[in-house]
């Protein structure tokens, strides 16, 4: 007999987990996601990735700003759902909500968890160096991704791996795994899960501005995931003067046996685009954004004399 399932996500990447749900045998009865916000220079108001998808397919959407009041917790009960999937849908559940549904509330979590629990595990994983990631689907308590575990998925992360990559892989993955666990939930009627080890735990803060400033001090190697990681938001600068640079794209170098030493980290010491890192490593730019201005290549740059050999990035 198919699950009758609520759905309660914002984002593109929550959005494939919905798409897959609701082409599957099980009936999605009610979604749930962040309200319209304003976009864009107009400011015109726009609903969620999630919110757009559940209308097209004529899906009831509801949208409110939390559920500390009973007459949001009452209406989500009255759905009288088997189990509610939940994939960055932005709003902290309290426990009467977790409890609603007859097989509470499954969530699918950017990360191996333990590793990586809070807003940006995709972002986390690839600045801190890690060599995979993947999918966890966990029953949700109270606590902040702390719930026990029930499926998980392994993606590798490579050196060439971005966030935006990252994120189209690990979407669809996503949705494939949470259909899984709804098929054997809707065979068996129960999930084994097993307990998160909290000593194997890391966090992954919501994002700030402020960590996308380059410190050059840091080995090239670390600087490379940083703009991999935060690239498109919030993005990853420098500055040379008065002009803030954006670095979109850049490789660092393989080690030297005899390394170069310059007087400051954060030298252009050549018009290839290199730059002196920490520890002696060389940081190769080669995409750059001057504010103002597009995209363009180092060379661009060089020409259209934004940038030059010799000057510091502070």
């Amino acid at each position: 007999m198919a699950l009758r399932v609520g759905f309660m996500g914002t984002p593109d990447f929550a959005a494939a987990a919905l798409r897959a749900i609701d082409q599957s045998a099980h009936d999605v009865i009610c979604v749930y996601s962040q309200p319209p916000r304003p976009k864009g220079r107009g400011h015109k108001m726009q609903s969620s990735p999630v919110h757009e998808y559940a209308d097209s397919k004529n899906i009831p959407v509801l949208t409110p700003l939390n559920f500390k009041g009973d007459d949001a917790r009452a209406e989500f009960a009255a759905h009288d759902l088997d189990v509610a999937i939940v994939a960055a849908y932005g709003l902290i559940l309290p426990e009467a909500i977790l409890n609603a549904p007859k097989y509470g509330c499954l969530n699918i979590h950017a990360s191996l968890l333990p590793r990586w629990r809070g807003a940006s595990p995709i972002q986390q994983a690839i600045w801190a160096g890690d060599s995979e990631t993947g999918i966890t689907i966990m029953q949700m308590d109270r606590g902040l991704d702390t719930g026990p575990m029930i499926a998980k998925s392994v993606l590798p992360i490579t050196p060439e791996t971005t966030t935006t990559s990252l994120h189209d892989q690990l979407a669809p993955l996503g949705a494939s795994l949470a259909l899984d666990v709804l098929g054997r939930l809707e065979k068996d009627g129960a999930l084994n899960a097993e307990p998160q080890n909290d000593e194997h735990t890391a966090y992954a803060p919501m994002l700030k501005k402020q960590d996308g400033i380059v410190n050059w001090s840091q080995n090239a190697n670390r600087i490379d995931r940083q703009i991999r990681a935060l690239n498109p938001w919030p993005g990853v600068w420098s500055a040379i003067g008065e002009t803030r640079i954006k670095i979109l794209q850049a490789s660092p170098l393989p080690d030297q046996s005899v390394k170069p030493i310059w007087d400051k980290h954060g030298t252009i010491i050549n018009r290839d685009g290199h730059v002196f890192c920490g520890d002696g490593t060389i940081l190769k730019l080669e995409k750059i954004q001057p504010a103002g201005k597009k995209p363009m290549d180092f060379a661009a740059a060089l020409n259209g004399g934004y940038v030059d050999a010799g000057q510091i990035f502070s």
